[in-house]
């Protein structure tokens, strides 16, 4: 449990970024290397390489040495716990919105 929790935290804090959820966005159109997302941006190419070392931590991406690049693609199960963890808010929120909308349909 406690494992999942710092996951979470992880995967929550690096998309509290927009810069790395904007990153995460182009990544999952495709493979690019570092430099190939930092051309995106008005920052340096090391700020580039921090945010995605963010990603990388928290297991979002996948970093891969291609000659002198360092190519980027997102992680095969990038959001699965993220996604799991929301699920259970959607379930719940899903059953008071039906429980609303009977009683509504009652008056």
């Amino acid at each position: 449990m406690v494992e999942r929790t710092i996951e979470l935290n992880d995967i929550f804090a690096s998309l509290a970024d927009p810069t790395r959820r904007d990153i995460l966005a182009r990544v999952a159109r495709g493979e690019l290397s570092v430099s190939d997302i930092a051309n995106g941006y008005d920052m340096s190419l090391a700020a580039i390489s921090k945010h995605v070392n963010v990603l990388e931590r928290a297991k979002l991406i996948i970093k891969r040495r291609e000659g002198k690049k360092q190519m980027v693609t997102l992680a095969p199960d990038a959001l699965m716990s993220a996604d799991e963890y929301l699920e259970q808010y959607r379930q719940m929120w899903e059953q008071k919105f039906n429980k609303l909308d009977e009683l509504l349909k009652e008056e």
